[in-house]
C-alpha cells in the first residue's frame, strides 16, 4: 500500500472501500483491537457470524454506542464498516464534531481484479453482483467525498504496489550534539526522577549512567526534591540529594553532562551552590551545569524547616543567586558590587574549570522568563510546540527589551515522553500509569507512542531553535528502559 503522511491520533477514523480492498487488514496492523470497531465482527457478536446479515441492524446499533463512548472519552476509533453509506458518514463526522475528534476518512483504492480474488477466497463471499455495485460506489464516493467537510481525507493504494506506514500518534549552546543523536541535531539528556534502585542504589544509578553514555545521551540531570513528588512517585519512595549522587557519577569513564533541572534557590545559600557546581565541575572535568528555579512546592520546604516565602521574594531570589554564582566563578577575589548582590570578596576555588551552564527552569512570562533572559545561560520550557512558540516568542520580547541577542540563551525543554515497543506495548504503559486521569488526556500529555513518533517530534523541536531535550521516563525502571529510550535518537 502506499505511503501515507502520519494521521491524526486521537481521532474518529472511517474506512471506505469496498469488499476485498485490505480495510481489516490495514486496521489491525497499525491499530490496537480494541481500537477498531468493525461491523463485521458485531454481526458475529450479536449474530451467528460475520456475514449474518439479519443481525445487521443490532451490530450497527452496537457499533454506533461504541463510536460515541470512545469519542466523548476522547479516543482514537477506527470504524471498519463499506464506509460507501453517505448517511452514516455523516453521522461519523457529526460525531467527531460534537465531541472535538479530528474525522479522517481513509479511502481503499484497491484493483477491482484485486478485490474480486480476495472476495472469492472467503468462506462467504460476497455475491459478485453487490461486489460490483459496492466498486462503482466507491468510485463515486472516491470523487466527490473531499466535498463533505471532512478534516482529512486519505488515500491507501493497492500494496502490491508500494508499503504503507503506521499512523503516528499525536499530533544549543550547552555543548555539542554527540553522534548518538543520529540526525536529531539537537542533544538529548536524560533526566532522572524516580529512583526504584532496589538493594542496589549505587550499582542502579552507575548502570543508568553507563547505559546512557552507551548510546549517546548528552547527559544526566536529576531532580532536585526533599520528597518525592506526587506527579512522579509516592512520598515515601527514594528522591535522593542530586549533587552528591552526581558526585558518584562523575567518577565514572563517561562524557555524560551533569547537573540538575531544577535545583530551588529556597533550598541552598547561592554561595554553596556555586562552590558545589564548581567542585562537580573540577571533578568531571568540565561536565557539570545547573538548572535554577524559584521553588514551587511548599510542603517539601515547611517539613525540612524552609522558608517559603511568597513568589515575587522568591523570584527576587533567583535572581540574586544567579548573580552571586556568577561572581564567585569569577577571576580573582576582589569585593563584588552588583545590583542585586554586595559581596565582601569572591575567593573561591577551586574553579570551575569548563563553562557550567546555568538553566533557569520555568515558564513564567512577566518575571521567570525577563530573568532568563537576562541572566541565564539557558532557559527550560515546556515541550509541547503551541506553548513553546508561545513562550518563545515572549523571551524574545524580553531578550529585546534587555538589549540581549535571543541566540544568546539556548532553547531547552523537559520532555515526559511515554514510549512503547509497538502500540499495544504504548497503551499497556498508559494504562498501567495513568491512576485516575483519563487514558486520552494522559496519553496526549506525555504524547505517548513509539520511538519514531517521538524522534520526529524532537525534529520538529530542533526546527523551532531547541537545542536540549531533558527527557524523562515516567516508567523508568532501570537499564533497559534506558535502551528503549535510545530509540528516540534514531527514530527505531
Amino acid at each position: 500500500m502506499s505511503r501515507v503522511e502520519p494521521l491524526p491520533d486521537p481521532a474518529l477514523v472511517v474506512l471506505v472501500g469496498p469488499s476485498g480492498a485490505g480495510k481489516s487488514t490495514w486496521a489491525a496492523q497499525h491499530y490496537r483491537q480494541q481500537e477498531v470497531v468493525s461491523s463485521d465482527a458485531l454481526r458475529a457478536v450479536v449474530g451467528s457470524g460475520e456475514f449474518d446479515l439479519d443481525a445487521s441492524a443490532d451490530a450497527f446499533a452496537l457499533l454506533h454506542q461504541v463510536v460515541a463512548a470512545r469519542s466523548r472519552r476522547g479516543l482514537t476509533v477506527v470504524v471498519d464498516t463499506l464506509g460507501l453509506d453517505p448517511d452514516l458518514r455523516d453521522r461519523f463526522r457529526e460525531q467527531a464534531r460534537a465531541t472535538g475528534l479530528p474525522c479522517v476518512a481513509v479511502l481503499f483504492e484497491t484493483n477491482a481484479a484485486v478485490c474480486r480474488a480476495r472476495n472469492s477466497q472467503r468462506d462467504r463471499p460476497v455475491p459478485a453482483s453487490v461486489l460490483t455495485q459496492q466498486l462503482a460506489t466507491f468510485e463515486r464516493v472516491r470523487t466527490t467525498i473531499g466535498e463533505e467537510g471532512w478534516d482529512e481525507v486519505r488515500t491507501i493504494v493497492d500494496e502490491s504496489t508500494s508499503t504503507t506506514v503506521a499512523p503516528v500518534a499525536r499530533a544549543v549552546a550547552p555543548g555539542p550534539t554527540r553522534s548518538g543523536s543520529g540526525d536529531l541535531g539537537l542533544e538529548v539528556v536524560l533526566q532522572v526522577s524516580r529512583f526504584p534502585w532496589g538493594e542496589d542504589p549505587a550499582g542502579w544509578l552507575r548502570s543508568i549512567a553507563l547505559v546512557a553514555d552507551h548510546h549517546g545521551f548528552g547527559g544526566i540531570a536529576l531532580m532536585d526534591h526533599l520528597i518525592q513528588i506526587p506527579q512522579v512517585d509516592r512520598a515515601w519512595e527514594p528522591i535522593p540529594e542530586p549533587w552528591v549522587t552526581l558526585g558518584l557519577l562523575a567518577g565514572l569513564d563517561t562524557d555524560l553532562r551533569l547537573g540538575t533541572l531544577v535545583s530551588p534557590v529556597t533550598f541552598r545559600a547561592p554561595g554553596i551552590i556555586a562552590k558545589t557546581v564548581a567542585t562537580l565541575d573540577v571533578l568531571s572535568g568540565g561536565r557539570a551545569f545547573v538548572g535554577l528555579g524559584a521553588g514551587w512546592w511548599e510542603r517539601e520546604h515547611l517539613a525540612f524547616g524552609l522558608p517559603f516565602p511568597p513568589p515575587a521574594e522568591r523570584l527576587d531570589q533567583l535572581e540574586a543567586s544567579i548573580e552571586t554564582i556568577r561572581a564567585l566563578w569569577g577571576k580573582g577575589t576582589k569585593a563584588h558590587e552588583g545590583r542585586r548582590v554586595t559581596l565582601p570578596e569572591t575567593t573561591a576555588y577551586p574553579r570551575p574549570v569548563g563553562q557550567p551552564q546555568i538553566v533557569v527552569g520555568g515558564s513564567g512570562e512577566q518575571r521567570t522568563l525577563r530573568i532568563a533572559a537576562e541572566l541565564a545561560d539557558a532557559c527550560n520550557l515546556p515541550s509541547d510546540l503551541p506553548t513553546l512558540e508561545r513562550k518563545l516568542a515572549v523571551l524574545r520580547r524580553h531578550c529585546d527589551a534587555v538589549g540581549r541577542d535571543p541566540d544568546e540563551v539556548a532553547v531547552t525543554v523537559l520532555d515526559l515522553p511515554v514510549i512503547g515497543a509497538d502500540r499495544d506495548d504504548t497503551w499497556r504503559r498508559v494504562e498501567r500509569h495513568r491512576g485516575r486521569t483519563p487514558a486520552a488526556a494522559y496519553a496526549a500529555r506525555h504524547h505517548a507512542g513509539e520511538a519514531a513518533l517521538h524522534h520526529d517530534r524532537f525534529l520538529a523541536l530542533a526546527d523551532l531553535g531547541v537545542t536540549t531535550v531533558f527527557v524523562g521516563l515516567p516508567d523508568l525502571d532501570g537499564p533497559d528502559d534506558v535502551e528503549r529510550l535510545a530509540g528516540v535518537l534514531t527514530g527505531h
